[in-house]
């Protein structure tokens, strides 16, 4: 699949390109036109992905050529070596990605709310040690977070229905993107585990 810059921008359609490490470990969505900064300093060692990105500059007073830049949405670059360290590292919790990793489902009645009715609720409450973490929350609605107040689950006779888990930065960058294109998805999801929710959902 082939895609002019200039139609998208028309549009205000702008594609987020995928880029990994030398190794082919997912490392962070960068615009269009950054992607094109590292073709032009000839800073990507490989490409892959079944769609690719033109966009055109300028036109050559001597040739008369117009001049262009042909990038793809997956991208390794030059000098970036992520460690498994770095590639396991927490990301940063906030609601929109807490609730995209509980698929927008309640942990204690598992119903499946918009995200308006939804809230970050704390497995052990903050005034019983708990604290903000990946592996302390879960989505809840409203009426269930209210229902189990300042008390842990078993104290408010509810159960959760899954649980709680940290998203490596794979499944992080899932989370991040509203709009992934097809094979940047089929490439991430070869480096989502085996338990995570996101496996079960579609770009």
């Amino acid at each position: 699949m082939h895609i002019a810059i200039e139609q998208q921008a028309a549009i205000g359609a702008h594609p987020l390109i995928l880029t990994l490490d030398t190794h082919g470990v997912p490392h962070r969505w960068i615009t269009w036109q950054h992607a094109c900064y590292y073709y032009s300093k000839n800073q990507v060692a490989w490409s892959m992905g079944g769609h690719a990105f033109t966009v055109f500059g300028g036109m050559n007073r001597v040739t008369g050529e117009r001049s262009s830049i042909t990038a793809s949405s997956i991208i390794a670059i030059k000098g970036k070596a992520m460690a498994m360290k770095a590639f396991s590292q927490v990301p940063p919790l906030n609601n929109r990605e807490l609730f995209h990793r509980d698929r927008q489902i309640c942990a204690y009645c598992a119903g499946m709310y918009t995200a308006s009715r939804l809230t970050r609720d704390h497995v052990v409450p903050f005034s019983r040690g708990g604290r903000d973490t990946w592996m302390n929350v879960v989505t809840a609605c409203r009426s269930c977070n209210e229902r189990k107040g300042d008390h842990p689950p078993e104290q408010a006779g509810m159960e959760l229905v899954y649980l709680p888990y940290v998203p490596n930065r794979a499944e992080y960058l899932i989370l991040t993107n509203r709009r992934i294109l097809a094979d940047q998805m089929e490439f991430l999801a070869q480096h989502v585990p085996a338990q995570s929710r996101l496996r079960a959902q579609r770009p």
